[in-house]
């Protein structure tokens, strides 16, 4: 399952789900959580978050929540399209993976990081 922070737009949640993919919306279903009521959600669910929010990042490697995959997104806005095949490429890849990793994804390249 796939866990959308409160800040990933909903073009990207409708694109994962015309994709197949179970999306579990932190803005739909908690709003105003903070970021580590969303890492309880995402050990909880055993999804992997997509987020747009670099305080995650400072999470895994400042504090050391490693339990969990990320996915950080970063875009320009009017880029959407050449985002979407990287991020359904890492998506397919990472979903579903025992091990956690860090992956940002940007419109020109994915960077992967296994903690």
């Amino acid at each position: 399952m796939i866990i959308a922070d409160e800040n990933v737009e909903q073009h990207w949640i409708t694109l994962l789900q015309e994709h197949g993919y179970s999306v579990f919306s932190i803005r739909q279903n908690h709003p105003g959580i903070s970021d580590t009521a969303v890492i309880d959600i995402v050990k909880e669910k055993k999804g992997l978050l997509l987020t747009e929010d670099k305080d995650f990042g400072e999470l895994v490697f400042a504090y050391s929540f490693r339990e969990v995959s990320i996915l950080f997104l970063r875009y320009d806005q009017p880029h959407y399209f050449t985002v979407e095949k990287q991020l359904l490429k890492a998506i397919d890849l990472f979903h579903d993976s025992d091990k956690p990793v860090f992956v940002t994804v940007t419109k020109n390249k994915t960077r992967i990081r296994h903690i």
